[in-house]
C-alpha cells in the first residue's frame, strides 16, 4: 500500500462517521473517553486512591498514549491540518493529552484531565444527532430575545439580596454571625435561591420574620424567569411557523414538526 493510500485509508477511519471503520472508531473512541474520565473521578476518592492509586496511575498513562498517539494521527491525515489544529474538536484533542505531562512539572495538573468529557461531543457527529440542534437553536433565540427582561430580573435579585443582606446585618449583627454586610448578603443570597445552609441562622423574632419574608419570595422569584422565557419559546415558535410555507398551496402558519400542509395537504420541505 502507498503511503497516499495509507493515509486515505486512516482519514476515512479517523474522520468518517458513516457506518462501518469510521462508526466503529467513534465509539470506540468515545467508549475510552469515558472510561479514562470514570477512572479519574474514581482516583479522586481517598479510599480508592489508596487501595488502586497505582492500577489507576498506569490506566491514566495509557490512556493517555492511546490519545497522544490519535492526536497525531489526526494530524498527519487532515486534509488541512491546520484547520483541524484551530478547531474545536482540535483544541479539545490537544488539552486532552496536556494535563498528565503537565503534572510531571505541577503536581496535581492531572485532575484537569476533566476536560476529556467535552470529547463526547462528537456523540452528535457520530450518531447524526445534530439534527437535535434546531430546538437548541430556538431556546438560545429565545433566551436572546428575552435578554432585557432578564437582565432586569437579575438586577431586582441583586437589589433585594443586598436590601434583605443589610438589615439582616443591622437587625441580628455580629454576634450571630453577620460580622459584616459582605457575609450578610452571602446570607441572603443562599437563603433567596435556595433555604439557607445553616451556618448563619437569624436569631432575634425581627431577623426570623425577614427571614421568613425573603424565603417566601424567593418562590415568587423562581417563577418568574420560567414565564419570561416559557413566553419567548411560545412566539419563537410562532414565527417559525410562520415562516414554514406549503410550496403547493403558498400559505403558512404550519407547526415546525409537519410534514403535510393542513390547507391543501401537500408534503412540506
Amino acid at each position: 500500500m502507498s503511503l497516499n493510500n495509507f493515509k486515505l485509508s486512516l482519514r476515512e477511519i479517523i474522520f468518517g462517521t458513516e457506518p462501518g471503520p469510521g462508526r466503529n472508531f467513534d465509539i470506540a473512541l468515545i467508549i475510552i473517553i469515558i472510561s479514562s474520565v470514570i477512572a479519574l473521578f474514581l482516583d479522586s476518592v481517598e479510599p480508592l486512591h489508596a487501595a488502586y492509586g497505582d492500577i489507576f496511575y498506569a490506566a491514566e498513562l495509557a490512556f493517555t498514549v492511546m490519545f497522544s498517539i490519535e492526536y497525531l494521527a489526526r494530524i498527519y491525515c487532515s486534509e488541512d491540518r491546520r484547520r483541524y489544529i484551530t478547531s474545536f474538536y482540535g483544541i479539545i484533542d490537544l488539552l486532552a493529552t496536556l494535563p498528565t505531562y503537565l503534572a510531571l512539572i505541577v503536581p496535581g495538573a492531572q485532575h484537569l484531565l476533566v476536560i476529556r468529557i467535552f470529547r463526547v461531543l462528537r456523540i452528535f457527529r457520530v450518531f447524526k444527532l445534530f439534527k437535535y440542534m434546531s430546538e437548541a437553536n430556538i431556546l438560545l433565540r429565545s433566551i436572546r430575545s428575552a435578554r432585557h427582561k432578564i437582565t432586569v430580573f437579575f438586577i431586582t435579585v441583586v437589589t433585594l439580596v443586598i436590601v434583605f443582606g443589610s438589615l439582616m446585618y443591622l437587625i441580628e449583627g455580629p454576634q450571630r454571625g453577620f460580622t459584616s454586610l459582605p457575609q450578610s448578603i452571602y446570607w441572603a443570597i443562599v437563603t433567596v435561591t435556595t433555604v439557607g445552609y445553616g451556618d448563619i441562622v437569624p436569631q432575634s423574632p425581627f431577623g426570623r420574620s425577614i427571614a421568613a419574608l425573603a424565603m417566601i419570595t424567593s418562590y415568587a422569584i423562581i417563577a418568574i424567569p420560567t414565564g419570561i422565557l416559557s413566553a419567548e419559546l411560545m412566539q419563537e415558535n410562532q414565527r417559525q411557523a410562520s415562516r414554514k410555507q406549503c410550496p403547493s398551496c403558498r400559505e403558512r402558519g404550519h407547526e415546525r414538526d409537519a410534514s403535510f400542509c393542513k390547507y391543501c395537504g401537500g408534503a412540506l420541505p
